[in-house]
């Protein structure tokens, strides 16, 4: 049986593939820096050395871990080409697995360097994007009855329909960083295809945008201690999405707190923890629901990467890797 939470996402769902006008947001996740390729396409090849990402975030585990989220990741950086290449894959799944979209990119940055104290990297990601919907488990309003709820048979022709959409799609990015400031900018959907299943529904242009600074507290110490802010802003057709908050690391250890709202809603709090050693990082946040969904108990959002470092036998050739961080 479909919980209550269920019909109203299939019932957004029906909106999303057959409506002429109604529009979607991307996914997002609370570590954004622990997913740079995802962010924007320019971090291909900021850590030099090779690296593997691996994130999932579960949205909503109270309504059935119906919200799932995973993507996977691979970068370096390659003096020849004077920049780094990355390979990208994101599943997400949404309606207990009725809903899927799969994102598979590459990316290429090229690195400039501006002068021994400033950088730029600009990225470009040519990406593939299926979305599969089951359409048996979707509800219709002819199938409503005003007393016992979804109780008739629908007169839609779900057997017909397609159930799979496929597209190219098309990204960009850039970066600008010194030892201690950071700011990146990232159009992605640029082309806005068409994501509709019957009819016309473009896939809207995500604006990113983020910055931030490192701070060393005690910078002359054995174990220095760092406080890194940070403000990230995203819009996605008429919906935006501000993140802001701050990091401190201490050693290995590495914490945060942040806050997310739109411009009419405050949405949650963000709490992280995370250890970075020199061959991996691991990091888990929290999401604490505070706007009017914490009455629904879903139960925030779990969040959780995992970095791995490999070694190269070179490094970049002039110019220190981007210090945002790592979370």
């Amino acid at each position: 049986m479909l919980n209550r939470f269920s019909k109203i996402f299939f019932a957004v769902a029906v909106a999303i593939f057959m409506s002429d006008t109604a529009q979607a947001q991307d996914p997002a996740f609370s570590q954004f820096y622990a997913n740079p390729l995802y962010l924007n396409p320019a971090f291909a090849g900021s850590n030099d050395c090779p690296r593997a990402n691996l994130n999932y975030r579960d949205q909503w585990p109270g309504i059935g871990r119906t919200y799932i989220t995973t993507s996977a990741s691979f970068d370096q950086h390659i003096n020849s080409i004077g920049g780094g290449l990355g390979i990208l894959v994101a599943q997400d799944r949404a309606g207990a697995g009725n809903l899927n979209t799969t994102h598979l990119a590459l990316q290429y940055s090229y690195r400039l360097k501006v002068n021994h104290q400033f950088a730029v990297k600009a990225g470009f990601e040519a990406s593939y994007r299926m979305i599969q919907l089951d359409w048996s488990d979707l509800t219709f309003g002819d199938m409503i009855d005003a007393q016992q709820g979804f109780v008739y048979p629908t007169q839609e022709d779900v057997v017909n329909n397609p159930t799979s959409k496929s597209f190219p799609d098309f990204s960009a990015g850039v970066l600008g960083y010194s030892e201690n400031i950071f700011f990146g900018f990232a159009a992605h959907h640029m082309t806005m295809p068409n994501q509709g299943f019957i009819s016309e529904s473009e896939l809207p242009t995500k604006i990113t945008a983020h910055a931030g600074g490192n701070i060393v507290v005690n910078k002359y110490s054995h174990n220095a201690f760092t406080i890194s802010p940070n403000f990230l802003y995203q819009s996605q057709s008429e919906f935006q999405q501000f993140n802001y908050g701050i990091y401190a690391k201490q050693g290995p250890v590495v914490g945060g707190l942040w806050a997310r709202n739109s411009l009419n809603n405050f949405d949650s709090f963000i709490i992280m923890m995370g250890l970075i050693q020199e061959t991996f990082k691991f990091g888990y946040s929290y999401d604490i629901t505070v706007s009017n969904l914490k009455n629904s108990n879903t139960l925030g959002a779990h969040e959780l990467s995992f970095t791995l470092f490999m070694p190269c036998h070179s490094k970049g050739k002039s110019f220190n890797t981007i210090s945002c961080p790592q979370f």
